[in-house]
């Protein structure tokens, strides 16, 4: 998969992701870095054919009004460690690529992986 994570979440999670062998951007990897618009993020998002991996609602409102982007997985952990966090993903990565074959938005909560659409 293609992953363009937001700026909420480390970017150790990139490096995770593609240690597990996916294409994964940070916003820290773009020009404006973490100061990056929502809008040039939806756009490299469906440019590239990335999912954006957020805790943020805004993209959520995005994707319910407009479908943008075509693919978003929502964080909803609060806070929590850079451990943790990886550790949550490691242990639901299979189920989180398997969502994404046919559905667009996924949800990755402290004990559940919750299809949305």
């Amino acid at each position: 998969m293609r992953f363009l994570v937001d700026a909420q979440l480390p970017r150790r999670l990139c490096d995770w992701l593609a240690g597990a062998g996916h294409d994964v951007k940070h916003t820290l990897d773009l020009p404006l870095r973490n100061r990056t618009p929502d809008s040039d993020i939806l756009e490299l998002a469906e440019r590239e054919g990335r999912t954006v991996v957020t805790k943020d609602d805004d993209f959520v409102q995005s994707f319910l009004l407009s479908g943008r982007p075509s693919k978003l997985l929502l964080v909803t952990t609060g806070n929590i460690s850079n451990s943790e966090i990886r550790e949550l993903l490691g242990a639901n990565l299979t189920a989180i690529e398997a969502a994404f074959e046919e559905n667009q938005f996924v949800e990755l909560g402290r004990e559940t992986v919750v299809i949305r659409s």
